[in-house]
Parts: C-alpha cells; structure tokens; sequence
C-alpha cells in the first residue's frame, strides 16, 4: 500500500479522508475551504435582488377603495365638528397602495389646496382630502 502521508504519525500514515487526520499533519499549503459559506446564496445580480424584494413588498399593496356618497359626507360631518369642538382625531388615508393611520391636531383644512393641514409629533402634516378613508375619535 502507498503512503499518503509520509510526514503524519504511523496511525495516520494510510488514511486516506483528510477529515480523520489533524490539522497539523496536513499539508498546510491546501486551502481550507469556504465551508458552510458554499450554502449562503449568492447575489450575482444585486438589481434583481432589489426588483424581487419590491414585487414581493407591492403584493401587500391594495387598491384605493372608493367611498360612497354618505361615507364622504359622514367624513365632512366628523371633520368640520372636530374642527370646533376637538381638534384632535385619527385619520386614515391612503398613501402608495396601503393604509396609514395617524394621529394628530387640526390646523386647517385649506379649500383651495384641497388639504387637510395636522399636527403631529414631528411637526405639521398635510394630507389630501381626497385620499382620506376614515376619521375617528381619541379616547
């Protein structure tokens, strides 16, 4: 039989799987390999990575509902009591294909713009009369 090893102990001398020899007694010049690093995927067109993540995020994306006559005038109604009485509401609207919940203060409902200005947290808000959905009260 040949020696595959000549340089290894005796025991490991005729073994013939690297993975049963130590370390040590390999030929350290022979590269050690990706490892587990060979399964992880490899992106080799980063542009079709990006256009898959954006079909799969517009498979979320709904279409905007369009309301009827009563819910547009009860969305008036809401709008111009809280105006007087309490300024503060939750409006949602719809804004790239979902629906966005925000709360917030009346500013002014700008006829003209077709807007309605809020305040939140991070500062003044306009949002168009025509995308809002829903208008509710904070308890």
């Amino acid at each position: 039989m040949k020696v595959v090893n000549p340089n290894a102990p005796d025991e490991y001398k005729y073994e013939m799987d690297y993975r049963n020899i130590p370390r040590e007694y390999l030929n350290p010049r022979i590269p050690k390999g990706r490892g587990k690093v060979k399964w992880a995927p490899f992106a080799t067109i980063p542009e079709q990575h990006e256009r898959l993540k954006q079909y799969t995020e517009d498979q979320n994306k709904i279409d905007k509902q369009q309301l009827s006559d009563h819910q547009l005038s009860e969305i008036n109604d809401k709008l111009a009591y809280k105006m007087f009485h309490d300024p503060q509401i939750e409006v949602s609207y719809f804004e790239g294909g979902y629906i966005r919940k925000i709360n917030g203060f009346i500013h002014k409902v700008d006829t003209h713009e077709q807007s309605l200005h809020l305040y939140e947290e991070t500062g003044l808000i306009k949002i168009k009369l025509s995308e809002i959905t829903e208008i509710t009260e904070i308890k």
